[in-house]
């Protein structure tokens, strides 16, 4: 990773400490819980932290932890990636931040469903909660990995006809694609906005034993994210209007940097 600041500045250094010190709270918190869940019979547990009786401790857990995934995206997002594209957009700085609290969701599902193995087969006491909390994390997954796929450009693409053009044209096609996603976005948050809103108000539970409000906060989701990867492709076409034309190739695939690295695994550069 490349550790020069991209976009917080002198803030990095205060960011950094408002997400180790949120961590370290919800981490508090989770021991706090953990100890009385060994010794009292009534502590809380991953049931009462999404219903009322979890009180100010199921809130300053989720707090915390909101926190700490906020602070902890934004900080890493003041850094690129090897592979990563530059933000050069008026939207990118904000989709750099949402990918990082992807790729942390993502290490979340691993502790959970590592969690949910070890308690069912090392102790035979299986949860009524992991798969569908690596479910409801999983499906923001797949929604914010899209406004990322699209601010690092790496949508599914044919450049066969598109390379054959002039710039001006080009930057024709880009239009039009950009006029059908947002196209797309607007019947899809028109159609489906009434039901979103009135799921989200009910907080519409999954009807399990858990019952955690999955539909009340996905769908909700959906538009909204959805809507934010319209105005990141609008944001990408105003990035890319003055850049030269791009040809592509098979070659372009190609991560050099990742080979060599292979090749220093495998001893091959001596």
């Amino acid at each position: 990773m490349n550790q020069d600041s991209v976009w917080l500045g002198p803030m990095r250094g205060p960011v950094k400490k408002l997400a180790i010190g949120f961590t370290a709270l919800a981490l508090a918190v989770f021991a706090w819980l953990a100890i009385n869940k060994i010794f009292t019979t009534d502590a809380l547990g991953i049931h009462e932290m999404i219903r009322a009786e979890g009180g100010i401790t199921a809130k300053l857990m989720l707090g915390s932890l909101t926190g700490a995934i906020l602070f902890g995206s934004i900080y890493l997002s003041d850094t690129i990636g090897a592979i990563e594209d530059k933000p050069s957009g008026f939207f990118d700085y904000l989709s750099l931040v949402t990918s990082r609290i992807a790729m942390i969701a993502i290490v979340m599902i691993v502790l959970v469903m590592f969690y949910e193995v070890v308690s069912r087969y090392a102790f035979n006491k299986p949860t009524l909660w992991a798969n569908e909390l690596s479910l409801w994390i999983a499906a923001f997954v797949f929604l914010l990995a899209g406004q990322y796929a699209m601010q690092q450009r790496s949508h599914i693409r044919i450049y066969v006809i598109y390379d054959l053009m002039p710039r001006w044209m080009q930057k024709t096609s880009d239009v039009i694609s950009v006029l059908l996603i947002w196209v797309f976005c607007f019947c899809l948050v028109w159609g489906g906005f009434n039901d979103a809103w009135t799921r989200m108000l009910r907080m519409e539970t999954f009807g399990t034993a858990w019952d955690p409000p999955i539909p009340g906060t996905l769908k909700p989701a959906i538009l909204f994210i959805i809507a934010l990867v319209a105005v990141q492709a609008l944001s990408n076409l105003i990035a890319d209007w003055h850049k030269s034309p791009e040809h592509h190739s098979p070659a372009d695939d190609i991560d050099e940097e990742e080979i060599a690295m292979l090749r220093k695994t495998l001893g091959e550069d001596k």
